[in-house]
């Protein structure tokens, strides 16, 4: 029987006729709406018509998370007086409960998008719903942008909404082509902000790391709420480790202590989530609680202010969650789970001062993740670049650049970047593209049942009590009965029955399970494969350090498959957290693509290294001197040289250094012909200007013996005929009334001449060089400077007078005339001049 007052007292109803005008008027709307006022379960009811009205259509709800999902289904199914599997159900990675009569299905989003590649029409659906999208989850965004394809090339019918939990409607509504936005009021109950700093400072998050001192201050909050408040305590907590931690320290706390996130038992999830017993209780949960869930019965927030984001180290084939201060709207969310019932607290766990300098939102994922699975959907699409996709964040260059990469290698992709066969099969196995090609390649040479045995470790990383060597964490994972190997064997499951390899199928070759699980990792991650260096440090084959934990049994062992790690801040090398043993002809197989054998000739410290050399990526396997290089290989070490260490390598004279500046300001004032003659604007122009010197040099000393001046020379405007104009445009010398023929210097912003005050009398304007005033540094009898001015006229009025007033009795053997102008220019003092 429907729950009918349950159903009457969540505040979306009254939202719901705009709602259904909206879609028969667009077929499209956003749907904004406050956690907890239904708009995750009546709202799919009431458009499928089973709250009593209108007709019965299909509809499909999208959820982030499988836990969500879940939820979703089973208090929907509750509502109707039912169990999920009857007109709600859910289907969610490795667990489907659907019927015939299912009208409502719950799924992730992740599982929608392998529905859309198989069947873009999605037939038999009237209503696709795409609850939370407010947290930017590059599936949510993916499925979106695939769904607005479809109503426009197939199914104008299909009626699309985007649910939010927030007001922040205004992109989506643009995404979805001006879609009306419906927003429902949910009952508020205030909220009251209790600020709990720790009392020390504690270190920022880096990494996976949290300061343990943090942790230790969240659990007292936690213990100061229980005391201050009444109801129910909702404490927030980046991962599942910082909650296993918290938890520890609450023993003896009198309340019982639950555990949300994604990885909980389902009875757990299902405990948390029916509401209170005779006791109190303290949930502690990820930001999966944030919006996705509504725990009943919590009364107060302890949010620790930190979250979890995924991050990419393109540069280094690093891709990992990493720990986050939570963003200003997540801390809103967050403080609204108090108030849902009645008045509440939030303790938040930083300064008041520091709240506003969190950022407003959380990173939308396309943004900072690992583009790799979203490059294969996009390719399977008929769209590799994902420039026809209506996104309302475009995925990043470098980060697609870097996903298309792994495709091609992984062979998902073609030279062009269209989808392969074997990238249609990959995708559908709902795995990253690495682990798919782990288990398609892993299963032939260890057959499929322990091939899906270590991607199913690799998909969801192992609790750390079971170590960082993955072929001891697979031996613990099988005897295991804790949540983490129950779901593990679940997905073994899921990914032998995708091989079509039944339980006591094919075991594949001969060999040890050690053997085989360093193949399937290094498959997954070739990049990875690392040789030992010494004391615990690895070099991988993408040329980053890695280093092993003190006490850790790997670190003996001559190669490694990293499987998983993260890179501190400000530190050159990775921290390996789990990884197994490999021998180099493992490596070279899973790496073969990297594999490099020929002659490699480099600038290294400073001078040409010509060697013959056979590597998996950075990881040299062999080397020998390589006595004759290739000409043109010695070239290009040479340039690199020079690139890294400037044009100063060539011999550079005075004369040639003067006539550098001449030129760079003759193309400075003029423009060209006059070569660019700057280091950068040089080496793009080697061919013209330092050949044949550049080819018949062989090491750095053979540099130093170019004359760089007579090179540079070669590109002097000669063919028009304008090089014969240099020195009347630039002239390398002035004459000066004295008659002395002084150098100008071109260094600056101007010409200067560095000239005796004497020298110059007589003359009364200052002279040009190619249209620009010369200035004068006027000396004194010494050669110190006196004055500077590039106008002489106004120094000979104003300037001259203070000059003389202070030098006169300093110089007295030399002329100091009052008027300067009307008198002869002289090099000497004025008792020669009357000799003379």
């Amino acid at each position: 029987m429907i729950r009918t007052d349950a159903l009457d007292q969540l505040p979306v109803r009254t939202a719901v006729p705009a709602l259904e005008r909206a879609l028969d008027e667009r077929g499209v709307a956003v749907l904004c709406a406050p956690p907890g006022t239904g708009k995750t379960t009546l709202v799919p009811l009431v458009l499928a018509g089973l709250t009593g009205t209108g007709a019965v259509r299909r509809v499909v709800v999208a959820e982030p998370r499988r836990i969500a999902a879940r939820a979703a289904a089973r208090r929907m199914a509750w509502l109707l007086g039912e169990q999920p599997g009857g007109r709600v159900g859910f289907t969610v990675r490795g667990e489907r409960v659907v019927g015939r009569d299912t009208v409502v299905e719950v799924v992730t989003t992740g599982v929608l998008l392998q529905r859309l590649q198989r069947d873009q029409e999605l037939a038999g659906i009237d209503v696709v719903i795409i609850d939370e999208c407010h947290e930017r989850h590059l599936d949510a965004d993916t499925v979106a942008a695939f769904l607005l394809d479809v109503r426009a090339a197939l199914r104008p019918d299909l009626r699309l909404v985007a649910a939010s939990a927030t007001t922040d409607a205004e992109g989506w509504a643009r995404l979805l082509g001006d879609a009306p936005v419906v927003e429902a009021q949910g009952v508020s109950h205030p909220v009251e902000v209790v600020w709990a700093p720790p009392s020390r400072p504690v270190k920022p998050p880096h990494g996976m790391r949290v300061d343990p001192a943090l942790l230790t201050h969240v659990a007292s909050v936690v213990r100061r709420a229980l005391a201050e408040r009444e109801g129910d305590v909702l404490c927030f907590l980046p991962g599942v480790g910082e909650i296993g931690r918290v938890a520890g320290q609450l023993s003896g706390v009198a309340a019982e202590v639950l555990q949300v996130h994604g990885r909980a038992p389902a009875a757990v999830q299902d405990a948390v989530l029916a509401g209170s017993s005779d006791g109190r209780r303290v949930v502690l949960a990820t930001s999966v609680a944030e919006s996705s869930l509504t725990v009943p019965g919590v009364r107060v927030v302890v949010d620790s202010g930190l979250a979890r984001e995924p991050r990419t180290d393109h540069a280094r084939g690093l891709s990992a969650l990493t720990t986050v201060r939570a963003s200003q709207a997540a801390g809103r969310q967050r403080a609204g789970r108090a108030g849902r019932e009645a008045p509440g607290a939030v303790y938040r766990c930083w300064e008041q001062a520091e709240d506003g300098r969190l950022a407003r939102f959380p990173s939308p994922e396309i943004k900072v993740a690992d583009l790799a699975a979203f490059a294969l959907q996009a390719a399977c699409w008929g769209d590799p670049d994902a420039s026809g996709l209506a996104l309302l964040d475009p995925p990043p260059a470098g980060a697609m650049g870097a996903a298309r990469e792994v495709l091609t290698a992984v062979g998902a992709v073609d030279a062009a970047g269209r989808v392969t066969d074997r990238g249609v099969r990959m995708s559908r196995l709902g795995l990253h593209p690495r682990l798919a090609r782990a288990l398609l390649d892993g299963a032939a040479e260890v057959g499929g049942r322990r091939a899906a045995e270590v991607v199913a470790l690799l998909s969801e990383e192992p609790p750390r009590e079971y170590g960082d060597d993955l072929a001891a964490a697979l031996r613990t994972a099988r005897r295991g009965q804790d949540g983490y190997a129950a779901r593990w064997r679940q997905e073994v499951r899921r990914l032998s029955s995708s091989l079509g390899t039944t339980r006591n199928g094919s075991s594949g070759s001969a060999g040890s399970d050690d053997a085989a699980v360093g193949l399937v990792a290094a498959l997954a991650f070739p990049e990875r494969v690392a040789r030992a260096r010494g004391e615990g440090t690895f070099l991988m084959a993408s040329g980053t350090g890695a280093e092993l934990r003190d006490g850790s049994r790997l670190r003996s062992a001559p190669w490694l498959a990293v499987a998983v790690a993260d890179r501190p801040a400000h530190s050159a090398s990775a921290r390996v957290r789990l990884a197994a043993v490999v021998d180099e002809d493992t490596a070279r197989l899973a790496a073969g693509h990297l594999r490099f054998s020929g002659e490699e000739v480099r600038w290294v410290d400073g001078d040409v290294v010509a060697r013959s050399v056979e590597r998996l990526g950075a990881v040299e396997l062999s080397v020998r001197a390589l006595k004759k290089p290739k000409p043109e290989l010695v070239r290009g070490a040479l340039l690199e040289g020079l690139r890294r260490e400037s044009t100063g390598l060539l011999r550079w004279s005075r004369d040639s250094e003067q006539l550098r500046s001449r030129l760079a300001f003759l193309h400075r004032e003029l423009g060209p012909p006059w070569p660019d003659v700057a280091d950068e604007a040089l080496l793009a122009r080697t061919e013209e200007w330092l050949e044949p010197e550049l080819s018949r040099a062989r090491r750095r000393s053979d540099l130093g013996r170019i004359d760089a001046g007579q090179a540079v020379r070669r590109l002097l405007p000669w063919a028009t005929g304008e090089a014969a104009r240099l020195d009347e445009l630039a002239p390398e010398r002035i004459e000066v009334p004295s008659g002395s023929r002084i150098r100008v210097e071109y260094g600056g912003a101007q010409p200067v001449l560095a000239v005796k005050l004497q020298e110059l009398f007589g003359l009364r304007e200052t002279p040009r060089v190619a249209g620009v005033p010369v200035l004068f540094h006027l000396l004194s009898p010494a050669g110190r400077p006196a004055a500077v001015t590039a106008d002489l006229a106004s120094f000979w009025r104003e300037g001259y007078k203070a000059v003389r007033a202070e030098l006169r009795g300093r110089y007295p053997k030399h002329p100091w005339p009052e008027d300067p102008t009307t008198v002869e220019a002289t090099r000497f003092t004025s008792a020669r001049l009357r000799r003379d």
